[in-house]
């Protein structure tokens, strides 16, 4: 009976369902997306390098199309330009050379123009495909100065000479007591009597013939009357000119009176010495 019994224990039943027993197999899933990376990567590298080399080949060609002669300077123009000589700034400037725009260099020709007395600054302006503008800024007179051979030269703010002046030319004269040299701007000395000369007030600008300096610092004005002025150092401008102007305007003077407006509120006149 026990033998029965363990052979029906261990028999299925009848209707059951035998669930077979699988074994494990190695996904292919993991090895496909992996190929497919390297296939996206190598075709990512491949796009790259295509677009590097058209950018490369584009760039080539610009520059080569850029250098060509229709894209060299062709046309000139200089404005303000009035005391230099056109051709001389042109050949000064290396433009005659017909330089490509693209490789035109700012600071070289500012640089060049620099030589020049009364080129005081440059401006460089390119319009394409072949035409340069070249604005030039002049140095401005406000005086002139006699040099130790006595010929007359025009004077800039700074006292710096700019260039022969003729004799009837309308600005006050620069002078300087007891110059160390004889050749303006006298070793340096003088550039106070040029800076008040930038600086007049066209009030009575007109009437001023001379201005000097000396040693200390101390400018006077002489006028065409003759009047003479004495502002003392170049400071406090604007209302010593003020006190020139009510002077002017509102006493009698006669020629040889000589105005102290160091100190603009208390004027102190001198008549002319007679002997």
């Amino acid at each position: 009976m026990s033998r029965r019994r363990d052979a029906v224990a261990t028999s299925p039943r009848r209707g059951a369902t035998t669930r077979p027993t699988s074994t494990a197999t190695p996904s292919r899933a993991r090895p496909e997306r992996s190929t497919q990376s390297r296939r996206r990567v190598r075709k990512l590298t491949k796009w790259l390098l295509g677009l590097g080399i058209l950018v490369t080949a584009l760039t080539f060609a610009t520059q080569w199309t850029l250098r060509q002669s229709f894209f060299r300077v062709q046309h000139v123009t200089f404005v303000g330009l009035r005391h230099e000589a056109p051709s001389a700034v042109l050949a000064a400037s290396g433009l005659a050379n017909h330089p490509s725009m693209i490789n035109l260099s700012d600071a070289k020709i500012k640089k060049n123009l620099s030589t020049f007395t009364w080129i005081n600054a440059v401006q460089v302006t390119k319009h394409w495909p072949n035409t340069v503008v070249v604005t030039v800024h002049e140095s401005v007179a406000v005086a002139v100065a006699f040099t130790s051979k006595h010929v007359l030269e025009f004077v800039d703010d700074t006292g710096r000479a700019l260039g022969p002046a003729p004799l009837a030319a309308n600005l006050p004269t620069l002078a300087y007591l007891r110059p160390t040299s004889s050749t303006w701007p006298f070793a340096h000395s003088g550039s106070g009597a040029a800076y008040v000369a930038s600086q007049l007030p066209r009030a009575f600008s007109p009437q001023v013939s001379v201005i000097t300096d000396d040693a200390q610092g101390s400018v006077t004005l002489k006028m065409t009357t003759p009047v003479t002025f004495i502002l003392g150092r170049p400071t406090n401008l604007h209302a010593k000119f003020v006190a020139i102007a009510s002077v002017i305007g509102h006493s009698t003077l006669v020629p040889g009176d000589v105005v102290d407006v160091t100190v603009p509120d208390e004027l102190a006149v001198t008549p002319p010495t007679h002997s």
